[in-house]
């Protein structure tokens, strides 16, 4: 395998990540990229926090064979279990990670009403719990972890009667108690924005934190002298742990993109290309 010049490694437990990779494919095409779906194991949301920091620590190592120089956690439920553990345990590996959005949602809001929209498994850490004690004082936050979600995305079901259903069940609530303010804080999410902007009405304002997480990973690869510059010359790679053909068709619905999807393993813990 040709090595490429300052690849990004990107991973989520399946299909949300691409939404972040979509805005880092926009603002930095020059810039070799693969991605990483943990669909075997999808959704993070609803496994135990070591556990999910145990298949971070084999998709880095993963990713990291593969030639990457900047590791983008593009999942947020990973995120706030494993960031920590992962710079701490592959320094001097610069990583860029999700950290739900309600500091902008904050500053926004005139209502002083937010919603945010993210997993169970992110609700319940400190990491989210330090954001809301920053950030969210003197603000009412309603918070849905919206089951079902993930997995209808996961589908690609962006706008169906179920996808519709969960969405009203998770969105009209919030409207009835004044919130003018919806936070994104799970990568799957901001591919229904626009049945939630349906739902929701054109007065409440949906926060997708992927065009902030691309700026950021551009100020990391600045800042490591790691960014290329020029037209686009590099094609994005994909993995799976799961069904590559399925995972191409989701590609085509979510990305508009048609790729090739290499097909890998888990075996005691750790990835394995398949043959």
């Amino acid at each position: 395998m040709k090595k490429e010049k300052h690849l990004v490694g990107i991973f989520d437990s399946g299909v949300g990540g691409l939404s972040v990779l979509r805005e880092i494919l926009a603002s930095l095409p020059a810039q070799p990229v693969v991605y990483f779906a943990d669909q075997a194991h999808v959704p993070y949301g609803s496994r135990q926090i070591e556990e999910v920091r145990d298949f971070t620590r084999s998709i880095t190592r993963y990713l990291l064979e593969q030639g990457a120089e900047l590791i983008v956690v593009a999942c947020n439920t990973a995120s706030v279990a494993a960031l920590h553990t992962l710079r701490e345990e592959f320094a001097p590996i610069p990583f860029v990670g999700m950290e739900p959005a309600v500091k902008p949602a904050v500053e926004q809001s005139r209502s002083g009403k937010v919603g945010v929209m993210a997993t169970e498994a992110t609700f319940h850490t400190t990491m989210y719990a330090s954001v809301v004690e920053r950030f969210a004082q003197g603000v009412t936050l309603y918070e849905n972890p919206c089951s079902g979600l993930v997995a209808q995305v996961e589908k690609g079901d962006l706008e169906g009667p179920v996808t519709r259903r969960i969405l009203e069940q998770v969105l009209l609530p919030m409207v009835e108690k004044g919130v003018d303010t919806i936070v994104m804080g799970c990568t799957h999410y901001p591919f229904v924005i626009p049945l939630i902007k349906n739902i929701v009405g054109d007065d409440v304002r949906v926060i997708d934190p992927a065009p902030a997480i691309a700026r950021q990973v551009r100020r990391v690869l600045e800042a490591h002298d790691l960014l290329n510059t020029g037209a686009d010359t590099s094609v994005p790679r994909f993995v799976t742990s799961a069904d590559p053909a399925q995972f191409r068709k989701l590609l085509r619905v979510l990305l508009s993109r048609n790729h090739r999807v290499k097909g890998v393993t888990w075996q005691e813990g750790k990835v394995i290309e398949s043959v």
